[in-house]
């Protein structure tokens, strides 16, 4: 391509909506342009990397066996309401773009395609003959963000692959899963990514086991947590770990002190001189199921520990039944507007001791009637520790479960693992920390969706079993975005050579200068034919222009037909080392082509 015919426009200043390097460095190259909140135009350069990302995705998804096919991103409501997920997506977590067509039939577009493929299995898998299926798309999803950033990483269209398996066993199941979790890799691997492979919470998907690949990058809205051993690699959101130990209390008995202006942890601690490992925190939140009921989750955990919302939220959706409800839409840390529809007086704040009595809550239609009392095990073992006393402004020291309180019963892991934490499978390694940009996700379904969705087969006994489903996910456009994030300098956009728009881009400095002109477009066709995707600026621009415009690109190999060229040589610049060589011009597509191929193995 001739940069003299291409729509191609770069920005000198950053634009003022780009909140990260990549942003910025993909909206300056012209790459994107916003269109809209979270919406983007993917502009010629932008497209030839999606394509390459896709075409390396598509390649890595056939080699095991699955088949391309491609799924309406206009869904039915009634397939969403057959899952139970209707109202988790447009209610609870409100990512999903509704409407009413002009039947007066509920619609939504696609953020995920569970329920329409599971259709597609339900007419069409019948025996045990026709399994394991694997289908898969490469298509744009929709999630209506509350608050889209970060251009393409958090945008409200975005385009995705997806894929879903279909087994009549586990065991074939997880040999599908493996071969998706060494796909992935090498999907990230060819891409010229560094990623890591984590175990993560499956969310609102659903199923067992699930694996996130994340692309390692400072800016990236996920932490991972992992050991130097490479045994362990997690999101927070599912990490697990051994807290620092409880340090021994200096209290040896029972008393109730006034604590005055210590509705903190830390202000408790500074009080009472105290170490916050002592302390039973008491917190309260408040949870709405999907059938209206109201309860309210009261979490005894240590006071140097956080509460991880999404171990939580799971283990909230795990007591849905007795509540008579499938899920969760909501959760929050009640305030006094919230506490006003429930609360029978106003609740002690910072001061709530573990034995809050149920009359605190209105026992009306459609509301709990008690608390749902958790605790976490940091706390389940601590001694004479110090806690809330019910009345604000008190606090309790020397106090034992057993004694002054009732351990509840449902002990549950509810904290967040941290930076510095024990590892489970060996002590002596310590947690690491690092970012990332979840790119990829891969999911053990079960039966989730078949049962729901009464997608069933034959099995060799003539028995009819629900199909046991895996999916697997891709996000291609964030894939693109998250490779910027992970290489880029002062100057621009450094493009893995794989996913790079072009590989290699002439730059004819002075294109009155017939011999300059005439070099370029003979190493431009050679290149090209020699399979090198290859991009020509003969724009009438200063020479650097022409320079800056092809480090902010990012284009991997630059040749210049400058002054060198008395000498029957170019100049050779490669932009993510920036070491600069001549080259015979005889000896340029041999060794573009040997760097390529090295670069792509």
């Amino acid at each position: 391509m001739r940069l003299s015919q291409m729509l191609f426009v770069t920005l000198r200043e950053d634009p003022a909506e780009a909140e990260i390097p990549s942003h910025k460095l993909l909206l300056r190259a012209g790459y994107i342009r916003r269109i809209g909140s979270g919406i983007y135009a993917y502009l010629p350069l932008m497209w030839r990397v999606l394509q390459k990302v896709s075409q390396i995705v598509r390649e890595e998804m056939n080699a095991t066996g699955a088949q391309e096919c491609l799924l309406p991103q206009l869904q039915p409501a009634e397939l969403w309401q057959e899952s139970g997920r209707w109202d988790t997506y447009t209610k609870a977590e409100g990512i999903m773009f509704s409407l009413v067509d002009r039947q007066e039939r509920e619609m939504g577009l696609g953020p995920t395609h569970e329920e329409v493929i599971t259709t597609v299995a339900r007419e069409m898998i019948r025996s045990y003959r026709q399994l394991p299926t694997h289908l898969y798309q490469i298509q744009t999803k929709f999630r209506d963000e509350i608050r889209p950033r970060f251009g393409l990483m958090r945008g409200r269209e975005f385009i995705m692959k997806d894929g879903y398996s279909f087994h009549a066993t586990e065991e074939s199941l997880k040999e599908t899963y493996q071969a998706m979790h060494q796909a992935y890799s090498n999907m990230f691997r060819r891409c010229g990514l560094a990623f890591r492979s984590v175990e993560a919470d499956s969310g609102a998907i659903g199923g067992s086991g699930s694996n996130e690949f994340m692309i390692l990058a400072e800016a990236g809205e996920d932490e991972v947590l992992y050991t130097e051993d490479g045994k362990y690699a997690a999101n927070v959101e599912k990490a697990v770990s051994l807290p620092a130990d409880a340090e021994p209390s200096p209290f040896t008995a029972y008393e109730k002190r006034e604590t005055p202006g210590t509705d903190t942890i830390e202000k408790l601690c500074q009080f009472l001189k105290c170490s916050s490992s002592q302390i039973v925190k008491n917190v309260l939140y408040q949870a709405i199921y999907d059938n209206g009921t109201t309860v309210l989750v009261l979490i005894n955990i240590r006071g140097d520990q956080e509460v991880n919302e999404v171990k939580l939220q799971n283990e909230l959706v795990r007591q849905a039944e007795q509540f008579g409800g499938k899920t969760v839409i909501a959760l929050t840390v009640p305030d006094a507007a919230a506490q006003a529809k429930w609360a029978t007086q106003a609740l002690p704040l910072g001061y709530i001791a573990p034995d809050i009595a149920d009359t605190y809550i209105q026992s009306e239609k459609n509301l709990a009637p008690k608390f749902l009392r958790l605790v976490d095990p940091t706390v389940a073992e601590l001694k004479n520790f110090v806690t809330g006393a019910n009345e604000s402004g008190y606090h309790v020291v020397g106090a034992n479960w057993g004694d002054q309180f009732q351990l509840p019963k449902l002990v549950v892991d509810l904290r967040k693992a941290k930076l510095g934490d024990r590892a489970v499978h060996d002590p002596s390694q310590t947690l690491q920390s690092a970012r990332g940009i979840e790119a990829g996700h891969i999911f053990q379904l079960g039966t989730k969706y078949s049962k729901a969705m009464g997608a069933t087969y034959t099995n060799e006994q003539g028995e009819e079993a629900p199909l046991i489903m895996g999916c697997y996910g891709v996000g291609v456009s964030r894939v693109a975005q998250a490779a910027v994030e992970q290489s880029y300098d002062k100057d621009g956009i450094i493009w893995p050579v794989a996913i790079a728009p072009y590989q290699a881009i002439v730059v004819i400095p002075n294109v009155n200068d017939a011999e300059q002109v005439k070099a370029a477009e003979t190493l431009y066709s050679e290149l090209n034919q020699a399979g090198i995707d290859t991009l020509l600026d003969d724009r009438n621009e200063r020479a650097g222009v022409k320079f800056k415009d092809a480090d902010l690109i990012g284009i991997p190999y630059r040749i210049v037909t400058g002054k060198s060229l008395k000498d029957g040589k170019v100049e050779v610049v490669q932009r993510a080392t920036k070491i600069v060589q001549e080259l015979p011009l005889t000896e340029v597509v041999s060794t573009i082509q040997q760097w390529v191929n090295a670069a792509c193995s």
